[in-house]
């Protein structure tokens, strides 16, 4: 049976859904998905913590699928900015697991990640695909995947 392992960044899929789609990212239809492709070893979910009912309902709904949730702290600075980025936790975090698994799924539109497929692919043994919402996902991310799903409506709530 097909390994794999899902990398989402849930903070990209949240704004990209929600500026093309006005609606939310399905997380249940996506495991519900890779789950018929084969066996799910692997789930991490990248989040900023606000300490809001909402994102911690959110939070939770993604353990009962089957997801472990990092968070890191929401930090809005004096200028206005805000931080919580997780591109190089989710970068390690591949690295260290496509060696032992098939599939690497990353949901994200961010082109940042290309490097890391690239990486990834070197190894023929790990195949990697990307949902992304299309026209919010860098191209060079979309061309350094395996396979790349656009989302659309059946992926959204």
């Amino acid at each position: 049976m097909t390994r794999i392992a899902v990398f989402a960044d849930v903070q990209n899929i949240y704004y990209t859904t929600r500026q093309a789609f006005g609606r939310q990212f399905n997380y249940r239809a996506l495991w519900e998905t890779l789950s018929q492709q084969g066996d799910i070893v692997v789930a991490l979910a990248y989040a900023t913590e606000r300490g809001d009912d909402g994102q911690t309902r959110f939070q939770d709904a993604l353990r009962h699928l089957g997801f472990t949730v990092k968070l890191k702290p929401y930090i809005q600075r004096s200028d206005g900015s805000t931080k919580g980025d997780w591109d190089v936790g989710i970068a390690v975090d591949v690295m260290t697991h496509a060696p032992q698994v098939d599939t690497v799924v990353l949901l994200s539109g961010d082109g940042d990640f290309d490097v890391l497929l690239s990486a990834i692919n070197e190894n023929p043994g790990v195949r990697t695909e990307v949902y992304g919402v299309e026209s919010l996902t860098a191209r060079s991310l979309i061309e350094s995947a395996a396979q790349y799903h656009a989302i659309g409506k059946d992926l959204l709530l």
